[in-house]
């Protein structure tokens, strides 16, 4: 299978992505220029800045912040040691605060300034209207994307294959039943679904987000898995585990979904994508991932307004990021479909 995607061009192009991603999410806060949790590393007084922005930091007073271990560093970052400030000149007693106006207003140091207090800083991806770093939000956000993602596909694959499979295998009223509320669901659009069930809940997180999304997709799965089961049931080795007397269970788990494998990794590709467009949706609309968490959605919603000013990039690059993503998902569901295709040669 893995040679069949290799030769699909476009489809090993997403695979190549999703894995350069997935990695560069997993280190996360390891890599992140801003490691501080939530990348929410806030100076105002360099808000907006383009990128490849360089800003001298002066070490200021000293924070109680904990060290933590790694494995909380990883997952959750951790704290800076010193608040940092942002300056455009200084002295051995003194120093001028960065002002885009370039206004030069002395501040008198608390301490002697010397070399070892200032950082030059770089933001390659600039900074958004709180002076944050966008690179390292833009990081963590993939983060966030790849983990809703993951964790509304498990949700809609349980829901859809199980409904499916029951539907398909016992047919009667527990098929009419099972369908019927397929065409209900299928009926309403996947996000005003989501929304609904974002109103439901009283939190706004990373949980009812996980619950929105893959309560709202299952239903595609639940049909294709609803229609291979019909087909398959029939099939000699089906009426023979029958004859045999083997179990209703046995025969679903062992013998039928090992066989309908195929058409569910491909749809699960398809619905990841459509997860990470769902959540951006929800996060644009305020009811996804709420602030200060990054999130590509909400990183758009923060900064639409700037695409016709002379801050575009605040919302071109989260929105370029999503649309790679969900290709790279598209292109490599594509190519799945073929290498699992048994009519190929």
């Amino acid at each position: 299978m893995l040679k069949r995607i290799v030769k699909n061009r476009l489809g090993f192009a997403g695979l190549i992505f999703i894995s350069l991603l997935l990695v560069v999410a997993v280190l996360g806060y390891l890599i992140t220029p801003d490691a501080t949790p939530k990348a929410n590393d806030i100076h105002l007084e360099v808000a907006i800045e383009k990128p490849g922005f360089q800003v001298a930091m002066l070490r200021g007073t000293k924070k109680d912040a904990e060290k933590v271990s790694f494995v909380t560093r990883l997952l959750s970052g951790q704290e800076q040691a010193y608040d940092y400030i942002p300056i455009a000149k200084w002295k051995a007693d003194s120093y001028v605060v960065y002002n885009k106006n370039g206004l030069e207003m002395w501040q008198p140091a608390k301490t002697e300034i010397t070399e070892k207090d200032i950082v030059h800083r770089t933001f390659v991806l600039g900074t958004d209207r709180y002076g944050r770093d966008v690179l390292s939000r833009v990081i963590i956000g993939a983060r966030v994307s790849l983990l809703v993602g993951f964790m509304a596909v498990l949700i809609t694959l349980f829901i859809g294959t199980t409904l499916g499979l029951l539907a398909g295998y016992f047919g009667g009223w527990v098929d009419s039943l099972i369908l019927w509320l397929i065409n209900v669901v299928w009926s309403l659009p996947s996000l005003l679904i989501a929304i609904a069930i974002s109103f439901a809940f009283q939190e706004k997180g990373l949980y009812q987000v996980f619950l929105a999304i893959g309560l709202s997709m299952w239903v595609e799965l639940a049909r294709i898995v609803r229609g291979q089961v019909l087909q398959i049931k029939e099939m000699e080795y089906i009426q023979a585990a029958k004859v045999l007397g083997f179990g209703h269970v046995r025969i679903l788990f062992k013998h039928i979904l090992p066989n309908i494998m195929a058409p569910i990794i491909v749809v699960c590709a398809a619905n990841f994508a459509s997860a990470i467009l769902l959540e951006a949706g929800l996060s644009f609309l305020g009811l996804g991932v709420q602030a200060p968490m990054p999130s590509w959605g909400s990183m758009i919603k923060e900064h639409y307004n700037y695409i016709v000013f002379d801050a575009a990039y605040l919302a071109i690059i989260p929105g370029v990021c999503i649309m790679l993503l969900v290709m790279s998902f598209n292109f490599l569901g594509n190519a799945l479909r073929d290498a699992l295709d048994v009519n190929m040669k």
